[in-house]
């Protein structure tokens, strides 16, 4: 009958593709007898994800700090998705850089107006009750968010700016680690004793940071920029699109979360101190570390004056 479908060629495509694997396709096709229909929640997994907030206290603004930062870090999650697939790009073109520096870019931007919700979100009272039961926790302790530094810029740009005449490419990764800018928010540098904050956090991810420095030392967004022919790496498109990456970084966001903590921290209902301990102040503040990526894209002028208008 001419009215059924033909399906020979769909057929030969899939046979291509299993034989390309190895694979039976008969069996493949058996198989799809007897799976079931996919359904949205199953699909996002929609059940696992809303029983992943538990709160430590009865306090019901908890629930929006969780499930806040949970949000974060899915987006964190989709940042380092898009930054590694141009670390891995073999024919790395300007189109395709510009284009996944700018949803990066949106990720940023949406965190950025989201703190709205941390700032304005929570009652100050029920904030500063439970955030003594997350001692000596802290969000200083996103690894995700390490990641996508490392992943973004030459390690050096990383490192505590009163070290870095001392440190280059020949350091080991060990020694460059403890250097890092980060460092300064859990260390006396007097004593060189670690806080509980920093010694929880190394004790967990040290070794997945060392790896992934070592394995984004050739391959971060500015090595691979400066591997593109010169004409491309003076694009106008992609130049912009790597400024707004770095200033939406390094300054938009973290004043976002900056001004968020300043509402909770300087309310006058608390000791004023971060859960975790840190100098918060000097360490968020983009004017004191001074964290920029992509350093050669900016004029004397505004490296110097880096965060200082904020």
């Amino acid at each position: 009958m001419s009215d059924q479908p033909n399906y020979n060629e769909i057929l030969k495509a899939l046979q291509e593709k299993y034989t390309e694997i190895d694979q039976d396709t008969e069996d493949h096709l058996y198989g799809l007898l007897y799976s079931k229909p996919i359904t949205y929640w199953d699909y996002i997994q929609t059940d696992a994800l809303l029983n992943l907030q538990t709160q430590r206290t009865t306090l019901p603004d908890e629930m929006v700090f969780i499930a806040y930062h949970q949000i974060n870090e899915l987006i964190f999650k989709m940042i380092l998705w898009e930054i590694s697939q141009v670390a891995e790009k073999e024919n790395l073109d300007v189109t395709f850089f510009e284009s996944k520096l700018m949803r990066v870019s949106r990720y940023f931007d949406m965190l950025t107006t989201s703190f709205d919700i941390m700032r304005e979100g929570m009652d100050v009272e029920q904030y500063m009750k439970f955030r003594y039961t997350l001692t000596p926790a802290s969000g200083f302790q996103s690894a995700q968010y390490r990641f996508i530094e490392f992943s973004s810029t030459e390690l050096i740009n990383l490192i505590d700016y009163r070290f870095r005449k001392d440190i280059d490419r020949e350091t080991p990764f060990t020694h460059a680690f403890e250097h890092l800018y980060w460092q300064a928010a859990g260390k006396d540098y007097k004593t060189g004793k670690k806080s509980t904050l920093l010694v929880n956090f190394e004790k967990r991810y040290k070794d997945e940071f060392l790896r992934f420095m070592e394995t984004y030392n050739t391959k971060n967004l500015w090595t691979r920029f400066r591997e593109l022919p010169i004409k491309d790496q003076q694009d106008t498109g992609l130049v912009k699109a790597m400024r707004h990456y770095d200033y939406t970084v390094n300054v938009t966001w973290v004043m976002a979360h900056y001004n968020a903590a300043k509402h909770y921290i300087e309310s006058g209902t608390g000791d004023g101190e971060a859960t975790g301990g840190s100098d918060w102040k000097k360490y968020m503040h983009p004017k004191y570390q001074k964290r920029i990526f992509f350093p050669d894209l900016w004029t004397e002028e505004e490296l110097e004056n880096w965060g200082n208008n904020l």
